[in-house]
């Protein structure tokens, strides 16, 4: 997928927010200035992770991050999106290092843009249990009531379906249960404590706050009535079910039942609180049809049989080194059906992570990746979808959570063995792309 120079980004509109993601799990290192979380319990356990590597040093963000802060002022963006530790934040001095973070990154002239869960929660805690949302109002109220003088934009969770999907039904992330359907509790209870974040925001004077949720189209394998029919399950589990709680105050039709409140309707009203912006990590479609007899896969995540669907493999595309295919004009087909299907209910839209996985100082795959994909964002723009920033996941290199340090998403290489820092071609792409928007 390698590309030469071509034509300019077109011109995206005045004000457009440009950014980096990072999430502190994966970068911070420093486990041992800190509790423990589901990941540190995860990781120890032999054969979670596939090279057996954890976090406990990571990128060392935790003390590098002076070092980090000065190449996202050289790549010239105007924001980062970073996460805070809720196991750091709960530990002494541990809301000092954000302190010092912001305060770095305000120095620099970038704007700090604070995710407040990004899977990484404390060992003690359980997702199953409802209490967890009341605690991490508790945990948002403590960070904001530090940062909030200089942090204008807040994210509460970081793709709510992943954490539930990989880490509660399928058990291939912490805390590495695999409870299939068993795990809706989980659902219901991180968007619960999305809208009492929201509250808690609120309540300290926040007025720039969204969610970020992975989003990507559902295509069906063929046709046939039962691929189509599984395809549109699929899309309810894994769009629907964590948008239309957020956007219309309502479960997809089937789902709201099979959740534990006793009064659902209040439930909803909490998790329904009005946001500024709607955050979309976008990566790929998803080709599902109707089940196999045997397991599938997707991106060495298995899929089980007894499940009411499987996921195929999008033929006659390449693929990243993760084996997730290229399809920038999804990105243009999600944006324009969200704009279809929820209309003035749909606040305007960052995409909060946008990146690949590729080998490479010399990354030229990545540098056609990120084109394409601002281009095909271009295009829903074009289209009338009020779209207002855009993230490239990541920043660095780090530690790729199931994966360990197999995969490289950084616009800057890691090594990871001496920590050395070295930007790559597509670090130098997107900052002359930044350039020339201005």
């Amino acid at each position: 997928m390698a590309t030469d120079a071509g034509d300019p980004i077109p011109r995206f509109p005045a004000g457009f927010l440009w950014g980096v993601s990072t999430s502190a799990h994966q970068i911070e290192g420093a486990a041992d200035e800190r509790g423990p979380s589901v990941w540190d319990v995860f990781t120890a356990e032999p054969g979670r992770v596939k090279d057996g590597s954890t976090a406990a040093v990571a990128c060392d963000h935790y003390h590098r991050y002076p070092q980090d802060v000065a190449l996202l002022a050289g790549l010239g963006v105007d924001a980062y999106r970073f996460s805070v530790s809720w196991p750091r934040v709960a530990s002494p001095g541990g809301l000092d290092f954000y302190d010092r973070l912001v305060d770095e990154l305000c120095a620099a002239g970038v704007r700090p843009v604070v995710t407040l869960f990004h899977w990484d929660l404390p060992a003690s805690l359980d997702w199953l249990e409802r209490d967890t949302a009341a605690r991490f109002a508790d945990h948002v109220s403590v960070v904001a009531g530090r940062l909030g003088d200089r942090v204008a934009k807040w994210i509460t969770l970081n793709e709510p379906a992943e954490h539930t999907l990989l880490g509660h039904a399928l058990g291939v992330h912490a805390p590495g249960r695999r409870l299939l359907f068993d795990a809706l509790p989980v659902a219901h209870h991180q968007l619960l404590a999305h809208g009492l974040a929201v509250r808690a925001l609120r309540a300290a004077g926040a007025e720039d706050i969204g969610i970020a949720n992975s989003h990507g189209p559902t295509w069906p394998a063929s046709s046939a009535p039962a691929d189509v029919a599984a395809a549109g399950f699929y899309d309810t589990l894994l769009n629907r079910l964590f948008a239309e709680p957020v956007l219309l105050g309502e479960y997809p039709d089937g789902l709201g039942e099979l959740m534990p409140a006793e009064d659902l309707s209040a439930d909803l009203r909490v998790i329904a609180e009005p946001l500024d912006w709607y955050g979309v990590n976008y990566y790929a479609p998803t080709l599902a049809g109707a089940p196999l007899a045997t397991e599938t896969e997707f991106a060495g995540v298995p899929i089980p049989a007894e499940l009411p669907f499987s996921v195929r493999e999008i033929e006659g595309r390449p693929v990243t080194d993760f084996g997730w295919p290229v399809v920038p004009e999804g990105l243009t087909e999600l944006l324009c059906g969200f704009r279809d299907r929820y209309g003035d209910r749909l606040p305007p839209i960052i995409i909060t992570e946008n990146g690949c996985s590729y080998e490479g100082l010399d990354d030229q795959d990545r540098i056609a990746y990120l084109d394409a994909h601002l281009r095909a964002l271009h295009a829903a723009l074009t289209a009338g979808v009020d779209v207002r920033g855009y993230f490239v996941w990541s920043l660095l290199d780090n530690f790729e959570w199931a994966e360990g340090y197999a995969r490289r998403f950084g616009l800057v290489h890691v090594d990871h063995e001496t920590l050395e820092r070295t930007p790559k071609a597509s670090y130098r792409w997107f900052r002359d792309v930044l350039r020339a928007q201005r």
